[in-house]
């Protein structure tokens, strides 16, 4: 039995449409004073537009919408992540009243407006979130399988429950080589990969410095790992670790690693030591979204380990994929495993709007400094 309505939403849906009624609220309070308090804020459109984007836009950077996906609602982080996006947009509304030196007429701006737009907007979209995560809850009873409900709920495929014949090759939307996303995807690629290098080349130069006077050391790491239909290529990154002895054996990188310097340690939580592998984009090595690619001496024994493994290099890997925003650190099998069945859920969806989508995930995660 399929469900109906609100039910076949999926996950990014509800998270959309919960950013939707958010815009709304606004609207709707700004009617409410207007009608009420005698405002005149039915005239000040583009400041109302401008007001809800930036509480929208701080509603994800601080995870009020990634609420909605939780098996488990914590009301105190609800709370918690409403009431800073709350003051975070207060606070820009001031800065642009006083820095614009906007006229006393703009009543968005006054304290009165602001109070009771920050505290209504709060009670709304903690109503609104409250009612969106019992949906959600409501819609898994209607899931007919453990695939399926991993599939619907939580966007990714499990490895060990996909039969083999279930995700083949020409099964994907990138297997078609004529097609517009793919021809798309490899000029954007270009494009955007060449003006972040070009954009970040200072702030390169002055990590590699950095770099260079904590240990003397060489700046660039430059590691085998596979690529497309598993074939290596050498990727480049900014070094983060201390030396290693050229015959030391592959190993995993553990939180808290010992062998992570201290420069090493702030460019991985701002990913900025993954700069250099611009470069392979634009050799063709790599693309900005994809899976990640792993080292081939440690991928010889997943395979043998984790069903469907070998499917991840049916597309090129990339600087961030699906499995980097939605999963940890892989440090271990499990770990591995898990981020596989994103991997595997991206192969399978892959289009120019979920690309589009990790790209904002990637760099809400570099805003945030949630690097590993």
């Amino acid at each position: 039995m399929h469900s109906t309505g609100v039910f076949r939403l999926r996950p990014r849906q509800i998270l959309l449409l919960c950013a939707g009624f958010d815009l709304l609220g606004v609207m709707g309070l700004a009617a409410l004073l207007d009608r009420f308090a005698g405002t005149d804020l039915h005239l000040q459109l583009f400041g109302l537009v401008a007001y809800a984007l930036t509480y929208i836009a701080f509603s994800w950077l601080f995870g009020s919408y990634t609420l909605l996906r939780w098996p488990r609602l914590d009301l105190a982080q609800l709370l918690v992540r409403l009431l800073v996006s709350t003051l975070a947009t207060a606070l820009v509304v001031v800065l642009a009243y006083w820095m614009l030196h906007l006229p006393v007429t703009f009543t968005l701006g006054h304290r009165r407006v602001q109070l009771v737009l920050l505290s209504g907007l709060s009670l709304w979209s903690l109503a609104l979130r409250l009612l969106l995560w019992q949906l959600s809850r409501a819609r898994q009873r209607h899931c007919l399988s453990v695939l399926e409900h991993a599939e619907r709920e939580q966007q990714r495929l499990l490895p060990a429950h996909l039969p083999e014949q279930a995700l083949g090759f020409e099964d994907l939307p990138w297997s078609n080589p004529l097609s517009v996303q793919r021809q798309l995807k490899r000029s954007a690629d270009v494009a955007l990969a060449l003006v972040l290098l070009l954009a970040t080349l200072p702030l390169l130069m002055v990590a590699g410095l950095l770099i260079w006077l904590e240990d003397r050391g060489p700046v660039f790491y430059v590691q085998e790992r596979s690529g497309l239909i598993g074939r290596s290529f050498q990727l480049f990154k900014l070094r983060t670790m201390s030396q290693a002895a050229p015959d030391a054996p592959a190993t995993w990188t553990v939180r808290g690693d010992a062998r992570i310097t201290r420069m090493g340690a702030f460019l991985r939580r701002v990913r900025l030591d993954e700069l250099p592998q611009l470069l392979n984009v634009l050799r063709g090595d790599m693309s900005l979204i994809g899976p990640r690619p792993e080292r081939p001496e440690l991928e010889h024994d997943l395979e043998t380990r984790i069903p469907n493994y070998r499917k991840r290099h049916w597309m090129p890997p990339g600087l961030s994929g699906w499995a980097q925003v939605c999963a940890p650190y892989a440090a271990s099998v499990e770990e591995t495993e898990l981020k596989l069945s994103y991997d595997l859920y991206y192969l399978r969806h892959w289009s120019t709007a979920l690309d589009l989508l990790i790209l904002l995930k990637t760099v809400k995660t570099v805003l945030k400094a949630g690097g590993r």
